[in-house]
Formats: C-alpha cells, structure tokens, sequence
C-alpha cells in the first residue's frame, strides 16, 4: 500500500518508514558539490523543510537513506560535515523576547554538542563561539541550515517598530556566517519572502539567491513526471474512485494543483501537500488553504488600494519579485512569494514576468479568502450566495440588484482608501465567488466596460459609478458601444448601471435595460 507523507517533513523519516518519495537527490548534489551560500524562496508548505533535511541527512554521511537514489551515483566520499539545523518555524514570536528565546534554545542544543555556554555573551557571538567550536572538533567545515528564516519577520507585518527589532537581532545573527567564512562548508536558507534592502542579509552580501534560477526550478514540489512514476498506483485508484479515467484524473489533478513556475521554465510545478493529500483521500479538496490564511496579504492590499482585476495582469520584473522593498506601494512581491501569484510567462525583450494565480485551488481559495474582507460580512447569511446563483442563471437581474443593493446597506463595515476601487473589488468577488465567467473592464475598441458577466443563457454588461447617476452609467454604455462584440450572440443580454454613494457607503440608485 501506497504511504504519503502527508505533513512529514523529515527526509529519515520519509526513507526510514518507505513513503513515497520524489528523488530531488540530483539538485542536491548540484547544491552540495559547489558549497557556498545560498537563499530560497518558497511559498508555505512546499517542501523547504524536506529539502534541508535532506541536505541535513546527507552532509551528515548518512549513506544508507540514499541507497537507489539519484546522488548514490555521484557520491563517493560521503564526508561527515558538523550540521547546524536552525529552525525558526515553529513558534509564535510575539515580541523581541520569543524570538531572542528560540534562538537561544537552539544555540544551547548545539553548545551540548560543541561546547560550554559562556554566559554573558550576545546570541551572536555565542553562534560565532558553536561554529568555531564544531570546526575545532571535527576537523570538517561546518554546514549552516536555517528554515524559515523570515516567520518572525512575516508574524510582525503591520507593526514597523517590532519588525525593525526583529531586523536588527537577524541581521546580527545571519551576519555571523559571513565573519566566520573559513569555517563553513555551506549555507543555506529558506524562507517564503525576501527581506532585500533592508534585510537580515544586507551584511550576507555573498549570499547565492537560487529562488528563480531555472536549474533548481523543481527543487521543491512536485513535477507531473514525479508523479507519474511514483504515485501513478495512487491516481488509478482515485480515477477508479470517480468513474473516470486515470488520464482525466491526471488533467484534473493539473488545473487543481499544477501551474506553479519559479523561473522560465516551462515544467509546472504542483502543490505538493494539496496533491499527497488529495490521492491520500481521492478528493479534488482545497487542502492547502486550510492550514493557513493570508490575513497580512489582505491588510496589504487594502491599505494600497489595490485593484484585485490587476492580480491576473501583472507584469514585473525578477528584481521586483525577488523583494519586499516596495511592499509599501506595491503588495504583488508579497502576494507572488507567498504562493497565490505565479510565472504565467517571459517576455525576454524586456525582462518581464507575467503573473496569475497557478490553479484553481489558489483561485478560488484566494477569492473566497478576500471575499470576507472587501464586503460587509455579517449581512451575508447562508442561503445569499445560493440565492444570488440562482437569480443570475435565471436571468433576474432586478431580484439579484435588490440583494446586491441589501449587502451594501449594512453600516458595520469600514471603508477605506478609493471607495469606487472599493465597492468594484467588493462586487467583482461576489460575482467569482458564484463561479461564473466574469470580466470586469473588458477593453472594447473604444474603451473598456466594467463588467461582464455570462451565463449560459444570459450577458449581463456592468457600468459602475461613484457619486454620479444610474443613467451616467447607461449612456456610457451606449456611448461606447459596450454591447456591440455581443451582437450576433443568441443570449439575452442586460445592460445595468449603478451608482455606489461615497458618504452613505450604499447602492443608492441602480437601472437595467
């Protein structure tokens, strides 16, 4: 029977105990050949924590685990290296305290190993004093492996006075491996952001960022050939499971899963926890969306009133995405390191990546994620978005306004920022989050309407406007000729205009024609 290491994030465990497992032994090699300092960005759950371990498992000589794998052919001397395994993801660093305390905890497991604590001394020499000590002792250089390295950093976005502490203790910490360069064989970190300008490794200026180099583009997650010859049992079974064959099961394994590109390259990278756990439980589920939630994404957004439509358009360059430094002004490099943003495509003229959400588990978990904080959520009760479906795919424009029109009458929602940027991400996600096609300012030959919305029977063409009139909003519809591309379609087509009140945070006045 098929084991998948569903939450397991030691390679030992995962060879020890014979889960599945897909060999990136090759990269690694690539990685531990050259030696040096290396950082990688990675969205949550997506096998960082692997990737060290194993990194762990085999500088430590531990031969055995990867006997049949790819790096038992590259591999002849197996040398023992002194392993310094940081991991800063479990805790919950509420203030400079938890973070000086974890760092602490760790630097005391090491000085078990390679030397007495000397009180009195700064978390930073005492890294200094484990790292010489570990060299002294064995004879090997050392090999420094820190995951996560950003989770205090990320826990403290919103408050710029704890993170600068953060800043300061890291910045110092990380700092030591530079100073002790002669000493160390290797290292290596992971994290899901990086911190660039102003980061923790302004100092580290020797440090190798592998995040969008195409050669360690599958170094994490897993490719469709990984599965295929390690899971291709598993993926019978859940085709058998839905009445399908496994070749659908396969393509729909891909738009739920797939589409994640670290760099131009053309392989897709899936999900990996959102696919173990998927043929684990033979069910298309949004996995990955329930262990966690983008809650410092969102207060991004809104605090730079940023336009939602724009989440499927961007086009950035890699020097963008690969910092935090415009985080202020520009949320994408925060949005596309923490997975819901990914590579659609390069533009080597200029440079340029294209960016949009990976699949449709990201998309719709996002949408729905988004969805309870750009509307006023204690007026959505269990049966409006049922309610709103229905009267859309009816063609009952005037019954499905009048709810539309109730949402926005609630008063226990704040508006902030561009109030019609506003209420047109509210309405544009209301109308995702009931699954149809929608398109909101479609570019027309003269000009470009707000939103389209088809059905299978129906097109419904939105003009929004704040402060202004319900008829404005029509006559711009017929000005510019919005229904023109829908000409010779047989569906009924509807032309709404609506007007949204900046002061009374209300619909106050909506037509249809």
């Amino acid at each position: 029977m098929l084991k998948y290491p569903i939450g397991i994030q030691t390679f030992s465990k995962i060879i020890e105990e014979n889960y599945l497992y897909a060999d990136k032994t090759a990269l690694v090699f690539m990685l531990a050949k050259d030696g040096g300092y290396y950082f990688l960005s990675r969205p949550r759950r997506f096998g960082k924590s692997l990737l060290l371990t194993t990194l762990k498992s085999y500088f430590e000589g531990r031969k055995e685990l990867f006997e049949g794998l790819a790096i038992s052919k590259l591999e002849k001397d197996w040398t023992v290296h002194p392993v310094l395994h940081i991991d800063l993801n479990a805790a919950n660093y509420i203030d400079v305290e938890a973070l000086q305390s974890i760092l602490s905890y760790q630097l005391g497991y090491f000085e078990k190993t390679y030397g007495p604590r000397q009180e009195g001394r700064s978390l930073s020499e005492r890294f200094m004093d484990v790292i010489r000590h570990a060299y002294e002792q064995t004879g090997q250089q050392v090999v420094i492996l820190v995951d996560e390295y950003d989770k205090p950093l990320l826990q403290a976005i919103g408050n710029t006075a704890l993170q600068d502490d953060y800043r300061k203790i890291l910045k110092s910490f990380y700092g030591v491996a530079k100073t002790m360069d002669n000493y160390i064989r290797l290292a290596f970190f992971t994290g899901v952001t990086k911190f660039s300008k102003v980061s923790v490794f302004s100092d580290l200026n020797n440090l190798k960022d592998i995040s969008l180099d195409r050669r360690y583009n599958e170094i994490c997650g897993i490719t469709e050939r990984e599965i295929r010859e390690t899971m291709d049992e598993g993926v019978g079974e859940m085709a058998d499971y839905h009445g399908i064959t496994k070749e659908e099961c396969y393509e729909k394994l891909k738009k739920q899963y797939d589409g994640y590109h670290f760099s131009n390259s053309e392989v897709g990278i899936y999900n990996p926890f959102s696919l173990l756990r998927a043929i684990d439980a033979q069910d298309f589920g949004d996995y990955w969306f329930e262990t966690g939630t983008p809650t410092f994404l969102v207060e991004t957004m809104k605090r730079n009133n940023y336009d939602l439509e724009q989440l499927t358009r961007e086009n950035v360059t890699a020097d963008l995405l690969g910092s935090l430094d415009s985080i202020d002004t520009n949320p994408i490099p925060l949005i596309y390191q923490s997975g819901y943003l990914t590579i659609k495509s390069y533009d080597p003229r200029f440079m340029t990546y294209r960016l949009g959400f990976p699949n449709e588990e990201v998309e719709r978990g996002f949408t729905r994620f988004l969805f309870r904080y750009y509307t006023p959520s204690s007026q959505i009760r269990d049966n409006f978005l049922r309610d709103f479906v229905l009267e859309v795919e009816a063609g009952q424009p005037e019954k499905f306004m009048k709810r539309l029109e109730t949402l926005f009458a609630g008063q226990d929602y704040q508006l902030a920022g561009d109030a019609e940027l506003y209420f047109h991400n509210a309405v544009s996600l209301i109308f995702k989050m009931v699954g149809f096609y929608t398109e909101t300012e479609r570019h027309t030959s003269d000009g470009r309407m707000d939103m389209v919305v088809q059905t299978a029977d129906y097109i419904y063409l939105f003009e929004f406007k704040l402060d202004k009139s319900v008829n404005e909003a029509l006559e711009q519809i017929e000005m510019k000729q919005y229904a023109a591309p829908f000409a010779n379609d047989p569906r009924k087509l509807y032309k709404i205009g609506v007007n949204f009140s900046s002061e009374t945070r209300r619909v106050e006045g909506w037509k249809v024609v």
